[in-house]
């Protein structure tokens, strides 16, 4: 059986594709230079198209880059929002485990994670974005794995906790991983620090540090 074909017209294929090979090519640019330092007509001319193509579809830098943060990483948190809530019948632990390591591998192994150190580097210099970066991908982040926590004590999976620390000591290490690997990485000449192995041992220890205490 012959495979269905696109029967759109060439240009009108590329048309349709233009938004996303300039959210690629914008992504690329800001991760490598920043956002201060990457201009708009650089971004046009990685995708293939000129400066007032990519005008039809982004206003500004500014609303280029949060769509750039959309497409990855709120995309990412709002698939995990929906997947979390439908597993209402899965252990916590095994459900915040699952949320982390996809955090890491579709975030922090991924490209994306440099909008993070971005955001981190050039916020103060733009307040507008570090708010919005703060209200999408922070706040939502955050009170996800905020949710399951509280999920996990309730249900008795968990030891009693305080859920809002608790995050914040489950963030920071992973926050870590993806500063080193988008700074020091590049350079390090010895053996490094394996990712994947110290998700797994970072894993371990929130599983064993959650758990509830046996009686004596």
């Amino acid at each position: 059986m012959q495979a269905p074909t696109d029967t759109k017209p060439r240009w009108e294929r590329r048309k349709d594709a233009r938004p996303q090979e300039l959210l690629a090519a914008a992504l690329e640019l800001f991760v490598d230079r920043g956002f201060a330092a990457t201009r708009l007509e650089d971004v046009a001319r990685a995708a293939g198209v000129s400066k007032g193509t990519l005008y039809l579809y982004f206003e500004n830098k500014q609303e280029l880059f949060k769509a750039v943060v959309r497409e990855t990483i709120v995309q990412t948190i709002g698939q995990a929002e929906s997947d979390a809530a439908a597993a209402r019948d899965m252990p916590s632990d095994e459900l915040l485990r699952q949320m982390l390591r996809r955090w890491w591998t579709q975030v922090g192994a991924t490209k994306a994670a440099g909008l993070t150190k971005l955001m981190m580097a050039e916020s103060g210099n733009f307040p507008e974005l570090a708010q919005f970066y703060n209200e999408e991908v922070i706040e939502r982040g955050s009170a996800l794995l905020t949710r399951i926590l509280e999920r996990g004590v309730e249900r008795g999976e968990f030891r009693p906790l305080d859920p809002v620390m608790m995050t914040n000591v489950l963030i920071a290490p992973v926050l870590t991983l993806m500063m080193w690997k988008h700074s020091f990485f590049p350079c390090d000449t010895h053996e490094g620090v394996d990712a994947d192995a110290f998700m797994d041992a970072f894993l371990g220890l929130v599983q064993q540090g959650l758990a509830p205490q046996k009686p004596a």
